[in-house]
């Protein structure tokens, strides 16, 4: 992936360095900490369901070390960025005949306050509508590449564009909307709406993939890692992995065949259009 040739977006925010907010130890218990983590690793968790994790323990002081703003893991962050702000407002105005609005993204070690409440690393990288925008601790890729065998440069990408996935949702009122019809629904009735919103997030991550793709900054190999990132944190996948069975009326992400397959779609496509999960009993599911 020709990152390097990507516009360096100045929405992105590196709060690594000091005045980091304190870990939190204890309280969770070994079965505990394994649930958080086994849905934590799922891209796009929902913050509202896992970032009031700061109960039952004590404070333990947290390392801050300076960081430096041009190492090149923040330079790829602010590439995929900003070459997703290009996309979006592309677009939006040809597509939607709208402008796009970009979200700031958070880099951060540990943990985090955000508008949606404080969150750990263990939450994987996350969404906030309240304050639109994405939180991000760099050590997810590592997990991705060691944890996953899914490593690579489009990968994490891929990672990162769903996340802007969601923000899009947000600019077009499809996240009030599931929020709204899911306040009628019970727990299996909302599970099934965050499936079809993560799965669009995926397909839009794929429309940013497609113009990347047009501009040739794309390299041979690129898709397929993308590829295997969506393929290997689908809930059949992950669920399977850490209790040997996978239950479908718990899944909030989609299994890994439908992450592969609506990715693959925006990929394609590169059309909004194409990423209407919500239409139809069996769209998000085809």
């Amino acid at each position: 992936m020709r990152w390097d040739q990507m516009r360096e977006s100045s929405n992105v925010e590196d709060r690594r360095g000091g005045g980091g907010l304190p870990l939190i130890g204890g309280g969770l218990g070994i079965v505990g900490t394994l649930a958080v983590i086994g849905i934590s690793l799922l891209l796009g968790v929902n913050p509202l369901d896992l970032l009031s994790m700061s109960g039952g323990g004590q404070p333990v002081a947290q390392q801050q070390t300076p960081t430096d703003p041009n190492d090149p893991a923040m330079r790829f962050v602010r590439s995929v960025v900003g070459d997703t702000e290009d996309t979006w407002q592309k677009v939006f105005a040809e597509q939607l005949n709208a402008q796009y609005q970009p979200p700031r993204l958070v880099v951060f070690r540990g943990q985090v306050e955000s508008a949606c409440g404080r969150a750990t690393s263990a939450v994987g990288p996350f969404y906030c509508p309240a304050d639109r925008q994405v939180y991000l601790d760099l050590a997810f890729f590592d997990e991705l590449s060691g944890r996953f065998k899914a490593p690579g440069d489009f990968a994490n990408a891929y990672v990162i564009a769903h996340e802007i996935g969601h923000h899009v949702q947000t600019l077009t009122g499809i996240s009030q909307q599931v929020q709204q019809a899911g306040q009628a629904q019970g727990k299996a009735g909302r599970n099934a709406l965050s499936v079809r919103q993560e799965l669009q997030a995926d397909c839009l991550a794929g429309v940013w993939g497609h113009y990347a793709a047009q501009r040739k900054l794309l390299d041979p190999g690129d898709a397929e890692e993308a590829f295997a990132a969506a393929q290997a944190i689908g809930d059949d996948t992950l669920q399977k992995q850490a209790q040997g069975y996978a239950v479908p009326d718990s899944f909030t992400h989609g299994t890994s065949a439908q992450r592969l397959q609506w990715f693959r779609t925006g990929l394609q496509t590169g059309q909004i259009r194409s990423c209407d999960t919500f239409s139809g009993r069996e769209s998000a599911t085809r």
